[in-house]
């Protein structure tokens, strides 16, 4: 279909980093407190953007900034003060003028401790709007990824 994009929903583009459980993470018990999980999806979300060409300061340098409009996170296992831990952030492609991660966080036996998902919005820096059509700057890193075909 000419000038219809067609998406690449087959292809994961994830990144994988390491965190280390702060002190002042954790509670009396030295466990992780809940909370703090969504700081550690932070951590994935950013260095993803820094290893794949979407960080934050990317997206201002465009014109845009994107706000978190839902986060979610699901508890299995304790991390502890000086685990070394690894997050898997994964984008999830969408049609949608938004952009959707997955994060999966283990512990330093590989175990699955906790899993999540963010879903950010588009919202341009000079006029404080929502975008509902996809930034162009995003459309050509959608192509880069071979997220997207012509």
């Amino acid at each position: 279909m000419k000038g219809k994009m067609r998406y690449n929903s087959n292809k994961e583009i994830s990144y994988t980093n390491e965190i280390r459980v702060r002190f002042v993470e954790t509670d009396p018990l030295g466990i992780v407190w809940h909370g703090n999980y969504i700081q550690y999806f932070e951590d994935g979300r950013e260095a993803f953007g820094r290893h794949h060409g979407i960080s934050y300061l990317d997206q201002k340098d465009n014109g845009y900034a994107s706000p978190i409009v839902k986060s979610t996170s699901e508890h299995k296992l304790p991390l502890r003060y000086g685990d070394v831990a690894t997050v898997k952030t994964i984008y999830v492609d969408s049609p949608a003028a938004k952009m959707i991660f997955r994060y999966e966080i283990f512990n330093p036996d590989g175990e699955l401790v906790c899993t999540g998902e963010t879903v950010q919005v588009f919202v341009a820096l000079d006029s404080g709007e929502l975008s509902f059509t996809i930034p162009s700057f995003f459309t050509a890193w959608k192509k880069k990824e071979g997220l997207l075909n012509e």
